[in-house]
């Protein structure tokens, strides 16, 4: 009965979507990729509200109900039938009133199973498509047949973006480099990265990690201009390409580099992104919690062995929905644990059991991984060994819910529990 409800909201909501979209006809850009979606989308926003009437996902709404959500501007009614009722009914008044309708549409467009992508651009075919990193073994593999599967078929956005619109990659990924070779002829294409070659690229690139006061630094170059740009609030090179994408969307609409510059000052991490917190006894955490895929994993390793501190502590939780690669990959991911010289390491799940195994295997001595299938529990445990000067990351998938274990090792949870992800009533109730 559930399923049979949630497929009527699903297809009313679509209907209406498409009549808002007819009716307004708002510009739109679709975001992709394996990795960094949402604080790209984020980013990219922070860029065009300046200077347009733009509106952006709330939260990580990409799926087959989220992405119509965001067409109506309105957020998930969860079991409550009610709130979806009223969600319909504010969908017909967009539809049959005049309303003050944005411009612009930034829309997070995700994939879990195949022909996902097929029904979303059904719905929208962006005048902009964003493209993140194409990684080897990408989230949500385990309902493909191939990690190559999963690069198609997100490749369809760029496919279905309008003719003569823009197709903006990340040009550090040879994946994403070769495909859109084939574009070039019917749209424009716009690269960043950190590499030479790029159209937008970081250069001199500074993190400083203090909780309050984190933040990264570095220039942009295009076209031979240079500006520079500061993030707060935000750490890992992740987030400078999340920036670099955003800016590639404002050279595309014309705008220049230090109107772009002044725009991202305004740009915010999303909960559970690599959030610096204060932890308990004056440590400090790295609240990575929001979720986890191989490639995600090591990037917010190496945010942790870029940082300063007396030890340095990593909770890892299982990733999901890796199929096939399941054990291997967490075996992988326990030995650059070890290689990175990481002092302590807490597993969270049955799958993160391989990543214990993993960083035993390494060389990592016993006595210094802990294993756990409880968040709560690795939490309690955490907080009873963390000592000034330590830093710990946390980063788990989302089933595993590790913003639990982090609310636990909070200096300060009654001023630092709203920066957590997944803290809504209903999340509450899981």
């Amino acid at each position: 009965m559930k399923n049979i409800f949630k497929s009527i909201v699903v297809s009313v909501l679509r209907y209406e979507a498409r009549l808002v979209l007819l009716k307004y006809k708002p510009k739109t850009i679709g975001v992709t990729g394996s990795v960094g979606k949402t604080t790209t989308k984020d980013a990219i926003h922070a860029v065009m509200e300046e200077h347009f009437f733009a509106y952006k996902s709330k939260k990580s709404y990409n799926s087959e109900l989220g992405l119509p959500l965001t067409v109506l501007m309105e957020e998930s009614g969860w079991g409550n039938p009610i709130l979806w009722a009223k969600t319909i009914v504010k969908g017909l008044l967009l539809i049959f009133l005049k309303n003050h309708y944005p411009k612009w549409l930034v829309l997070e467009m995700g994939i879990d199973r195949p022909g996902d992508m097929k029904k979303a651009t059904q719905l929208v075919k962006p005048d902009i498509s964003v493209f993140t990193k194409f990684p080897d073994v990408p989230v949500h593999v385990e309902f493909f047949s191939s990690p190559e599967a999963v690069h198609k078929e997100k490749w369809i956005l760029a496919k279905q973006t309008k003719k003569n619109g823009t197709i903006i990659i990340n040009g550090d990924d040879p994946v994403l480099v070769e495909k859109a070779e084939e574009m070039k002829d019917t749209h424009h294409v716009i690269t960043f990265g950190l590499k030479e070659g790029n159209d937008v690229r970081a250069e001199n690139i500074h993190e400083h990690i203090e909780a309050g006061k984190e933040g990264i630094a570095f220039k942009v170059d295009y076209k031979g201009n240079n500006v520079p740009i500061k993030l707060k609030g935000v750490l890992g090179v992740g987030y400078v390409y999340s920036a670099l994408a955003g800016i590639a969307v404002g050279v595309s609409q014309d705008l220049n580099l230090v109107q772009i510059s002044q725009a991202l000052e305004s740009f915010k991490p999303p909960p559970g992104r690599l959030r610096v917190l204060g932890g308990v006894n004056k440590s400090i955490v790295i609240d990575d919690t929001y979720n986890s895929s191989p490639p995600a994993a090591e990037l917010a390793l190496n945010v942790l062995v870029n940082t300063v501190g007396t030890r340095k502590i990593v909770v890892l939780g299982d990733m999901l929905e890796l199929g096939t690669f399941t054990v291997p990959e967490h075996r992988a991911l326990g030995k650059k644990v070890k290689e990175a010289g990481i002092d302590i390491l807490y597993t969270v799940g049955p799958r993160a059991q391989s990543i214990a195994r993993g960083a035993n295997e390494a060389g990592m001595r016993k006595k210094d991984i802990r294993e756990f299938f409880d968040s709560r529990k690795a939490g309690e445990s955490l907080s009873k060994i963390l000592k000034e000067g330590d830093v710990v990351m946390v980063k788990g998938s989302q089933g595993i819910r590790l913003e639990k274990a982090v609310k636990i090792i909070l200096g300060n949870p009654e001023r630092d529990t709203k920066h957590l992800v997944r803290q809504e009533k209903e999340w509450g109730k899981r």
